[in-house]
């Protein structure tokens, strides 16, 4: 049985990842349709102009559209984008909190607004360059992890509409990096050798900081100065400003130690960021806010696996449903600075089962081996 072509709407950042994910579209038989979002980071700054999301990512995303034959939209998201996702970063950082705007972005704007697009041009299917797949599973279409581990993309896409998953592609979930490049040489396209975007898109500079002061009122608590205090509550120096800091942050901590001391909590209440030793990061059990999930939910007795922040090793947990709104990891072994605001994403072998945004962790029982 052959597979089913259909009219497909392919996000075009202008990199390599999503240059060939159109490109094997096309190989394939499908209709493409390329489509490059402009949301915050293209406008009014030439440093950024290099990046995909800069002026240079929408030209050479038209200019692979046109060598592979396809048509290209220009869409305009920035108030969307905006509003979800650069308005929370600045109001997380505000809280003491850490978020990962990609994750925001693919839950709440990325996909959202191409399926809506999409409808407006008769396409029935949308696409992007993630590394993650999309298999048939017993109770629908499932997502799981990319065969490159490496550059698996899995762990930000965990918000997606579970309806979305059986229209949506992701050509190069089986594919490694190493053959990306080579099958866009191998294509001639222009983008092959592109380096890969490390930056936050909408930061610019490259220090979010300069955005906080853009975006928070002026003098406001989490750029202002505050007290470095120990677990014990003693004053030994000062921060200038709580939003500059995360969880097991080592670095901006003065040297008055003789051990290595870490950003154990961030207080934004009474500006104080709290500091301790290696062993105080580790946490066994994790709250979970705003849960969202792919398919059924996991049932407590389930053993699952949890990634903590991206790059992070799994480790293995159980899932205690407090309510709609609230979940608690328990996990098996204790975890260094779990960190919140990030995302907390639970998987069953390879696939994703959902994940939540990390309010509170804590330790719970002694760790059993030296960190």
């Amino acid at each position: 049985m052959g597979v089913r072509r259909e009219r497909v709407l392919v996000a075009m950042s202008g990199g390599v990842d999503s240059s060939v994910a159109a490109a094997l579209l096309v190989e394939a038989g499908h209709e493409v349709v390329g489509a490059t979002m402009r949301t915050f980071c293209y406008s009014g700054s030439g440093s950024h102009g290099k990046s995909c999301c800069g002026l240079d990512g929408i030209m050479d995303a038209r200019s692979v559209a046109r060598r592979l034959g396809v048509p290209h939209h220009l869409f305009n998201v920035e108030e969307e984008f905006t509003r979800d996702v650069i308005d929370d970063f600045v109001a997380e950082y505000a809280q003491g909190r850490t978020p990962n705007p990609c994750v925001r972005c693919n839950s709440f704007t990325k996909f959202r607004d191409l399926l809506l697009r999409a409808a407006d041009l008769g396409c029935t299917a949308i696409a992007s360059g993630h590394y993650a797949q999309v298999v048939p599973a017993a109770d629908g279409m499932a997502l799981h992890r990319g065969v490159d581990r490496s550059k698996d993309q899995a762990y930000f896409l965990y918000g997606l509409p579970p309806k979305l998953l059986r229209r949506l592609h992701l050509p190069l979930g089986c594919m490694t990096k190493t053959e990306v490049r080579e099958r866009a040489r191998s294509l001639g396209l222009e983008t092959a050798d592109k380096p890969e975007s490390q930056e936050i898109c909408f930061v610019p500079t490259g220090d979010y900081r300069d955005l906080l002061r853009k975006r928070l009122p002026e003098r406001h608590q989490a750029l202002e100065p505050g007290p470095l205090v120990t677990m014990d509550g003693e004053v030994v120096g000062e921060h200038p400003g709580y939003a500059g800091f995360t969880v097991g942050q080592r670095k901006g901590l003065g040297s008055g130690s003789a051990e290595p001391r870490f950003v154990i909590d961030i207080r934004p209440e009474t500006r104080e960021v709290v500091i301790g030793p290696r062993e105080a990061m580790f946490s066994n059990e994790v709250e979970v806010e705003a849960p969202r999930w792919l398919g059924p939910a996991p049932s407590t007795d389930m053993e699952v696996l949890v990634q903590l922040r991206h790059r992070a090793r799994d480790v293995p947990a159980r899932v205690e449903h407090r309510d709609e709104e609230r979940i608690v990891l328990e996990l098996t072994t204790p975890q260094p600075a779990v960190t919140p605001g990030q995302s907390a994403v639970v998987f069953h072998g390879n696939r994703v089962l959902g994940g939540g945004i990390i309010r509170h962790a804590r330790r719970t029982s002694p760790l059993t081996s030296p960190p």
